[in-house]
């Protein structure tokens, strides 16, 4: 998805977190963020959104499908299992 889609990455981490490592281009989601995504975001874009394990992201994800965009995805795993299975360290 990353090399064929061009998708949006988001990071929900705390801001500490993504500075000490994020996947490329992913950018850091704050509520001035977001808002702006949600009223004006290209609902056709995909985007992926990732946080620590999974499990904020699935409601983010779930928060953008219900204002109408049609591609979201969260990361299964998180970044700590992008980071597993991509045999990076911090």
């Amino acid at each position: 998805m990353l090399a064929e889609a061009d998708p949006l990455i988001l990071d929900c981490r705390e801001l500490k977190d993504y500075r000490a490592g994020h996947i490329e281009n992913a950018m850091h989601v704050h509520e001035q963020l977001r808002d702006s995504l949600l009223k004006k975001g290209d609902k056709n874009r995909p985007m992926l959104i990732y946080c620590y394990y999974g499990h904020a992201s699935e409601h983010l994800a779930e928060m953008f499908g219900d204002f109408g965009f049609k591609q979201v995805h969260s990361l299964a795993g998180g970044f700590a299992g992008w980071k597993e299975h991509y045999n990076l360290t911090r």
